[in-house]
């Protein structure tokens, strides 16, 4: 459980860095005629694929480890449930979606006289 909370605050934080940074090309893309859910849609997106990303790279390490543990480990067997792996993919997309929430809401709701004149 803890480890749900400091991943999904790591999403967090680098959403708001990416936010913080982007705030000029967020406000030339409201200048344009962009939405405020297309701001939303587009930080949605990259917090749940960055989740996404390093729920996959997550699972891939942990079956790289039982492969290893089977080779160095003679008469022990590591075996893989894919409802786990199914699991642990979905827990890491919905931290994506879940943390991510906040800074999309944030970056689609700047105004975007202040995001242009700030540099």
């Amino acid at each position: 459980m803890i480890s749900l909370v400091v991943g999904g605050i790591g999403v967090m934080n680098i959403m708001l860095v990416s936010v913080s940074e982007r705030i000029s090309e967020i406000g030339v893309r409201m200048a344009v005629g962009a939405r405020r859910s297309d701001i939303l849609q587009q930080f949605l997106v990259e917090a749940t694929l960055i989740s996404s990303i390093g729920g996959i790279a997550g699972i891939l390490v942990a079956m790289l480890l039982g492969v290893a543990i089977n080779v160095a480990v003679p008469g022990f067997e590591v075996s893989y449930s894919t409802f786990s792996i199914g699991a642990a993919f979905l827990t890491s997309t919905g931290i994506g979606v879940a943390f991510g929430f906040f800074p999309a809401r944030r970056a689609a709701f700047l105004d975007p006289v202040v995001a242009l004149s700030r540099d």
